[in-house]
């Protein structure tokens, strides 16, 4: 063996032009396949989790042990008056009838009265007898706020961190870090969603298995619920050999594709479309529930939706949002709030009661919002009956469950309810403190994206610790 050929030779060092040029090129190529195959050597690096191409719902552990599992997400898409329902105001009573500079109007005092209810004796307005009875689980926040007053910007803004760019939702990223427990149902389920638009529940630059799912309505059979899930034509047997036949013939596409991302979401839609023809029906059959039950939630309003809402977090789904329209009360005030908190009061009461009586809500998160509140001043549209216009400087959000400290009120308004004046909690501040909750440090849950590393949270957020039991 001639060893001179594994000795440093003054050759090595000396290269033309071109050899140099061609050794420089394949260096930046390879730096440029780095970022194309950034998400799979990147990962551990950025703390984030580890997901399988081929079972991206497998249960996964989050960076430290998590009070919640799971989320219930009731949004209250309109804008509710958050000095109606959990801000009580009575300054605005007692200067009824006067232009007030600080409120760039006049005040439109409350036509709902508040009482101080539970062992905390936090003031509850009218609106809400029966989460009244609840009080002491609910942790209120009066100190809520947005970036803009407008209804398509604000909603996407509470769900997705961003008001602009198009990014993954809050049930994607929770769905993305944790997984599901169950690998028959959607980890993600949007109940009622068809009025916010697919950015509120859509995965963006996640992979597509991380999607919300939207069911329109559970107000009628279960078969129904979700069109189309079962086959008229062919038996599971013969379904599961179709599958499988075009499974291999889509793994060797996508073997040639170098595992496109798209074409695995579109595998993995089928295969879960398959397993759900039995699980999901189940899931969204509320008869089989006792009547006492049924009864306690009721069939009015959103009674039907927060029992499947339970039914499917007890099933292993992951992250369930109820949306509840209807909020946006520019006028005719009184009845048209009454309506509104009406139709979850009694549901979402007996959702805290319900869990509670199955052990699972100290590690089942519910939370409750808005996109933003209303101005404390009449509507300056003088539409009809008295109503109040958009605000985003205050508004109020209640969570519950899942490691919250019951009974508690955080932040404060002014007199009127028109800026915060202690302890501001921005939407990054709530989504940082749902993502601690569930054993994730929100500037550690990454993904990268066109070179960058995203989060929920963008680059700003802080946990709310007075929130925290």
């Amino acid at each position: 063996m001639d060893w001179k050929q594994h000795t440093p030779q003054l050759a090595d060092a000396l290269h033309t032009r071109r050899s140099f040029l061609n050794r420089f090129g394949m260096g930046f190529g390879a730096l440029g396949m780095a970022g194309l195959l950034g998400p799979s050597l990147t990962r551990e690096a950025s703390g984030a989790p580890t997901v399988s191409n081929l079972s991206p719902l497998n249960p996964r552990a989050p960076h430290f042990p998590g009070k919640a599992k799971r989320v219930i997400h009731i949004f209250c898409q309109g804008g509710p008056s958050h000095v109606d329902t959990w801000d009580p105001k009575p300054a605005l009573a007692k200067y009824d009838g006067k232009e007030v500079s600080e409120i760039g109007g006049v005040p439109l005092p409350s036509p709902f009265t508040f009482t101080k209810m539970g062992k905390s004796g936090i003031e509850v307005s009218s609106a809400f007898p029966k989460l009244g009875e609840c009080i002491d689980d609910l942790a209120v926040i009066r100190s809520m706020n947005t970036d803009i007053p407008a209804h398509d910007f604000a909603t996407i803004m509470m769900n997705t961190g961003s008001g602009r760019l198009v990014k993954p939702s809050m049930g994607s990223w929770v769905l993305y870090g944790l997984g599901s427990e169950n690998q028959n149902l959607p980890g993600f389920i949007a109940l009622n969603g068809g009025l916010g638009g697919a950015a509120n529940w859509r995965s963006a630059f996640l992979p597509g298995a991380f999607q919300g799912t939207l069911i329109g309505s559970v107000n009628t059979s279960p078969d129904k619920i979700i069109e189309n899930i079962k086959s008229y034509y062919a038996s599971q047997p013969r379904q599961r050999e179709q599958l499988d036949l075009l499974k291999s013939f889509n793994e060797m596409h996508s073997a040639r594709l170098n595992r496109e991302s798209v074409l695995e979401a579109r595998i993995q839609s089928f295969e879960l479309a398959f397993k759900m023809q039995t699980e999901a029906m189940d899931a969204f059959d509320i008869s089989k529930e006792p009547s006492s039950v049924r009864e306690m939630y009721g069939s009015e309003g959103h009674g039907k939706d927060l029992l499947v809402a339970r039914r499917l977090v007890e099933k292993g789904v992951r992250f369930v949002q109820v949306w509840s329209n209807g909020w946006d009360h520019h006028t005719g005030l009184q009845t048209a709030l009454s309506a509104r908190a009406k139709s979850i009061d009694g549901p979402a009461a007996a959702l805290i009661k319900d869990l509670k009586q199955r052990d699972m809500l100290k590690d089942t998160l519910i939370l409750c919002s808005g996109e933003f509140g209303r101005t404390p001043r009449y509507d300056r549209g003088a539409r009809g009956e008295p109503g109040r216009d958009h605000h985003n400087r205050c508004f109020v959000a209640w969570m519950a469950g899942g490691g919250v400290k019951g009974g508690t009120v955080y932040g404060q308004t002014d007199e009127f309810g028109y800026n915060v004046v202690e302890n501001k909690v921005h939407i990054h501040d709530l989504h940082a403190t749902v993502m601690h909750l569930l054993g994730f440090d929100h500037e550690k849950l990454t993904y990268r994206y066109n070179g960058r590393d995203f989060r929920l949270t963008d680059v700003y957020g802080q946990v709310v610790k007075g929130l925290l039991a």
